[in-house]
């Protein structure tokens, strides 16, 4: 099994940054594809960011929305995958899940993650 806790939310205001962590343990994660999807109320879970174990620019992956203010990273030693979120924007207020899957590519598709935390809230004030 794999356990995934996130941290790092909180309330912002719009323009601030926050950095989320989030915790793997369990089994060996190194090779894992790592990243996070979001959702905000009423609106359906999206993806947000993706890893692979190897990490680097070329193996990651990011929503439209999010490329040029979130950098998500991965730190496999500590079994800890982070997401840098800069320039935030309210409709950025989400509850953010860190997701974690056995495969070797970076997917948008939440059926491609087994492995999901409880979440953390962002909050963006105007």
């Amino acid at each position: 099994q794999v356990q995934l806790v996130e941290s790092g939310g909180g309330l912002v205001q719009a323009g601030d940054s926050l950095r989320l962590s989030c915790a793997a343990s369990g089994r060996t994660l190194s090779t894992y594809t790592m990243g996070w999807f979001r959702q905000a109320p009423g609106k359906e879970r999206e993806f947000v960011s993706a890893i692979t174990w190897s990490g680097g620019a070329g193996n990651t992956d990011y929503i439209d929305s999010v490329k040029g203010r979130f950098t998500i990273s991965r730190d496999n030693a500590k079994k800890t995958v982070y997401l840098q979120m800069n320039s935030l924007k309210p409709e950025d207020t989400a509850v953010y899940y860190c997701v974690a899957s056995a495969g070797l590519r970076v997917s948008s598709q939440p059926q491609a993650y087994r492995y999901w935390g409880q979440g953390t809230q962002v909050t963006v004030s105007s």
